[in-house]
């Protein structure tokens, strides 16, 4: 769909274009020009027109992809290039579109990515749900190699590239990079721990360049138009433009490319209708599932990499997920926490743990058992989750968690004291202070112990005193 008159549209311009997805159609659309052009460049040529457009990730992380390539050791060793195209981020379904629409912008984009980095073998992983999606990039990878666009000495540049589509078997955790790789090498998708870093190690232990579908489709429009015209677009460091996945309580819902830098208020409002008629915004999520929630207050915070984070969240994967004010936060909470807790891969326990408690913890919410004072131990336990994971799973489900709590910390108090009401339980502060007082009884008893009631005080027999490779405090 598009966005507005004014909004260049380099990736959705044709993209309803009949037959697109055929060679035919897409040459005649100016398809593979970018590739012949980049061919007779130098590869360090191609690199530097990537640099010079800004040309960020869009997968989720915002690293320059420029950067990401100069960082492949030089030489003749084995390198591959992988197209992360497990899109699995709750609300993000854009990269499918460009998949299934025009999948042979991808394929340009692999080889002239491939050029580039010096790299000959080639893969897409692409989620198991995208059965449809696999089935039309088979088709056009098989016309691209008929044509001489992949395979050997490609259209007699001496550049030669082998690629495969792999199909996943359906995991959250495969769309991190490094859970990524095992899944490709055939082992469970679990994260490595980092360093080293996969540009350095990655799949087959040999150096490795990943990136996105909306990414390396971006890297032909960069070639036709030369980098340095492409960073005019966007903001300084945020630039080009970029497709945003509209879903939740919008009119419009669907994909939108937009220019780096324009209000979140007219995506939401603007491109997609906003909430239904009475409606307004309680929260949105402006990069998937696992971004820090922002409510009607930020609307007008500029969509960009920098003005996001300013704003306490982040662009992630570009979909916005709009909530409306007749959908109670708690539910929210507990749809994200239930959706991570059951993605976890279980290898580390600050995400395997951390995301099963938080939703035991909902749930007492939930069913009127909680405290208010609950809620503090909730944020904090959300606070020691994030940065304390092999991976960013247990991160996505903390950073939403958090914020849920911190901007609408007075519904999930009203939550409980109408869930314990209706069981006749009583006040929720009440409740607490009786607990504080129990607990200073306990404290100021003869012979009582302070690790009874604050977890403090002397060893106990035959307790672990913290030795490294022992149970408490080891390394």
């Amino acid at each position: 769909m598009s966005a507005t008159e004014s909004q260049p549209l380099l990736l959705l311009g044709d993209i309803d274009e009949p037959g697109l997805a055929t060679r035919e159609v897409y040459e005649r659309r100016g398809g593979y020009d970018s590739l012949r052009k980049a061919l007779a460049m130098r590869p360090e040529e191609v690199l530097v027109e990537l640099e010079a457009s800004g040309l960020r990730g869009r997968g989720g992380a915002g690293f320059p992809t420029g950067k990401k390539v100069s960082f492949l050791p030089k030489g003749t060793m084995d390198k591959y290039l992988v197209c992360n195209a497990d899109e699995s981020e709750p609300g993000t379904f854009h990269d499918r579109e460009l998949m299934q629409k025009s999948p042979h912008r991808l394929i340009e984009g692999l080889v002239i990515a491939s050029y580039a980095a010096g790299t000959n073998s080639s893969f897409i992983y692409i989620r198991g749900e995208y059965s449809q999606q696999a089935d039309i990039l088979d088709a056009a990878l098989a016309e691209a190699q008929a044509a001489g666009y992949v395979g050997e000495d490609i259209l007699g540049s001496g550049h030669t590239l082998s690629l495969v589509v792999h199909r996943g078997a359906g995991a959250y955790i495969c769309g991190e990079e490094t859970g990524l790789l095992d899944s490709l090498e055939g082992k469970r998708g679990n994260p490595r721990l980092k360093p080293p870093f996969p540009a350095v190690q990655g799949l087959y232990q040999r150096p490795t360049l990943i990136n996105n579908v909306e990414t390396l489709s971006t890297v032909p429009t960069i070639i036709a138009m030369g980098g340095a015209e492409y960073a005019k677009l966007g903001t300084e460091t945020s630039t080009g433009t970029k497709i945003v996945s509209v879903s939740g309580h919008v009119q419009r819902p669907g994909n939108y490319e937009i220019e780096f830098g324009i209000p979140s208020r007219e995506i939401i409002y603007g491109l997609a209708g906003g909430p239904p008629e009475g409606r307004r915004v309680k929260l949105w999520f402006p990069g998937g599932s696992s971004a820090p929630v922002l409510t009607e207050d930020d609307l007008d915070v500029a969509y960009d990499f920098d003005s996001l984070g300013k704003a306490g969240s982040m662009l992630g994967s570009g979909a916005v997920i709009v909530v409306d004010d007749a959908t109670p936060v708690l539910d929210v909470a507990m749809k994200v926490a239930r959706f991570y807790r059951h993605e976890s891969c279980g290898k580390c326990t600050p995400c395997r743990e951390g995301t099963n408690w938080t939703v035991k913890m909902l749930e007492r919410i939930d069913a009127g058992e909680a405290t208010p004072m609950d809620l503090d131990i909730m944020a904090s336990v959300q606070e020691h989750i994030i940065g304390n994971c092999l991976c960013v799973l247990g991160d996505a489900m903390a950073m939403p968690i958090g914020s849920m709590i911190a901007k609408f910390r007075e519904e999930f108090e009203a939550h409980i004291e109408r869930a314990r009401e209706s069981r006749g339980i009583g006040d929720a502060a009440a409740s607490e202070l009786a607990l504080a007082a129990q607990g200073a009884d306990a404290a100021a008893r003869p012979g009582s112990h302070p690790l009874a009631v604050s977890g403090e005080g002397d060893q106990a027999p035959g307790e672990h005193a913290g030795a490294p490779g022992t149970h408490k405090g080891g390394a």
